[in-house]
């Protein structure tokens, strides 16, 4: 007999519906039955004990909101009767956990195809990036880029590329501060193995301002151009472009250990099933990498709300239990002072997948993080040390957030979706179904189902060892993601401040 629901954990009242339950339809759990006495889609909650009004719901083992009226055994559990008890400010408590530490995975046990960089970051791909200063030479950037690809190829190359923003103009303060951040960030990334700085010369983010902002940047694989100081940059653009890739091209593969693979974890589009198959898979793996001495970064601050408690008690330390507060109360006073409610965070997408509350959507999303240690904490635009769970300061926003990342030292993203979405960022950007239903129908945006889970056809451990391998091969380059074959790269910086 197909299985009907799914109860996530002993403590919970309500169970996930696995397929559209009907007015009547019976439903097997802990040898009890329960009746549906409503329609309830897929991916919903139904309760499967009587909850009394304003009794808490509990999902995931912690509660996701309380009853708004009593809700019986087998009705649907929604925003028409859940309301989430997230109000005001919390006083929070370092209460560190024991983390048993992941069995099986030393230092050594898994390697990579990775090319190392001169100050000792590895990247797993080795391209040109051409870094705009100023939105207005986007369009002479792709340019350069589209001549370039179609002009240098190398075995050992693996393309130009450019990310169209439309910062740097008109930006003072804090706000081109961020901006600078971001794109030295990116001008860093160990993926970039050369770098074109394009500027066009009137902007306020000046390119010899940035590159004082991009300490560090290996000078003899960076070229500069100012656009306005020339008769043709396109023509100019790609003589620098040729130039790089004379160095590239002579760059090869080596071998390295997992630990020098820096990964970040993102959710979009999320459905009832992230938080139960896709999320956590990405957790089991997040253990795997970290144990083998690996760099994951988690970010996506408000959607911690509800569930921050759960990262603080796994911080390495006081010191930086005191970061994860600071971090998770400046974005709640950045709610506040821009009037807008803290903890409405489920998107209209994700409540139509089954999301209903912010405990709920939090408790789920954070999983990606696993059980590993928190060994830091970075601002918006800082760039990862630490081997580790490393939490890092950015918005929900899926590209203003997988940007960050990117910018802070990731080599690849991996993606967990539940409704599916297209977007691809600068480095390889793994997407993973939370069920298989979008996976087979955006099999051009998806690259692994995780709704296998959903089946029973493996259990999450099994598919953590497949799913890890998958990662390795993208990492070595033997595989190509969804948003390379699609050239889905984007990037979006985090805007604050004041346009003039």
């Amino acid at each position: 007999m197909t299985k009907k629901v799914l109860k996530i954990h002993d403590l919970d009242n309500v169970a996930v519906a696995l397929i559209d339950l009907e007015a009547g339809d019976k439903m097997a759990l802990d040898g009890i039955e329960i009746t549906a006495t409503e329609h309830i889609r897929r991916g919903h909650k139904v309760a499967i004990e009587k909850i009394f009004e304003g009794a808490n719901v509990t999902k995931y083992g912690h509660p996701i909101g309380h009853a708004t009226s009593q809700i019986l055994p087998g009705q649907w559990v929604h925003s028409h009767n859940l309301e989430t008890n997230l109000k005001g400010t919390v006083e929070y408590e370092y209460r560190p956990v024991q983390i048993p530490i992941t069995e099986g995975y030393s230092k050594s046990a898994h390697v990579f195809q990775g090319f190392r960089r001169s100050d000792g970051k590895v990247g797993t791909r080795n391209e040109i990036w051409i870094i705009n200063t100023v939105g207005c030479v986007n369009t002479s950037a792709k340019r350069i880029a589209e001549i370039a690809n179609s002009k240098f190829t190398h075995k050992n190359f693996d393309g130009v590329r450019t990310f169209p923003h439309q910062f740097g103009c008109s930006q003072l303060g804090d706000d081109l501060e961020n901006t600078q951040k971001i794109l030295s960030g990116l001008m860093k990334n160990p993926n970039a193995g050369g770098v074109l700085l394009l500027g066009l010369g009137c902007e306020n983010n000046q390119l010899d301002s940035l590159l004082k902002v991009a300490r560090g940047v290996d000078e003899w694989r960076l070229r500069t151009l100012v656009a306005q100081s020339v008769t043709d940059e396109v023509e100019e653009g790609l003589k620098k472009v040729g130039e790089l890739f004379e160095i590239l091209k002579d760059d090869i593969r080596e071998e390295f250990p997992i630990s020098e693979l820096v990964v970040g974890m993102k959710c979009g589009g999320s459905d009832a099933f992230s938080g139960v198959t896709a999320n956590p898979l990405l957790g089991r793996v997040s253990d795997m990498l970290t144990a083998m001495g690996g760099k994951v970064i988690l970010t996506e601050v408000p959607e911690m709300f509800g569930a921050e408690q759960l990262l603080m008690n796994r911080a390495k330390d006081e010191g930086v239990f005191r970061k994860i507060v600071e971090m998770i109360n400046y974005f709640k006073g950045y709610f506040i002072e821009h009037g807008q409610p803290i903890y409405e965070n489920p998107s209209p997408g994700n409540k139509e997948g089954g999301l209903t509350t912010l405990e709920e959507k939090s408790l789920g999303a954070v999983q990606k993080g696993g059980r590993a240690i928190v060994t830091d904490v970075l601002p918006y635009g800082g760039q990862v040390n630490s081997s580790g769970l490393t939490l890092l300061a950015a918005p929900g926003n899926d590209g203003i957030s997988s940007t960050a990342m990117v910018a802070a030292g990731a080599t690849l993203l991996l993606f967990t979706t539940g409704r599916g979405t297209p977007l691809g960022f600068p480095v390889p950007t793994v997407k993973v179904s939370s069920n298989s239903y979008i996976y087979e129908k955006k099999r051009s945006w998806i690259d692994f189902d995780a709704g296998k889970l959903l089946e029973g056809e493996v259990n999450i451990d099994q598919l953590a060892d497949e799913f890890l391998n998958f990662i390795i091969d993208v990492a070595s380059g033997n595989r190509r993601t969804m948003n390379e074959i699609n050239d889905y790269r984007e990037i979006a910086i985090w805007k604050e401040g004041v346009t003039l």
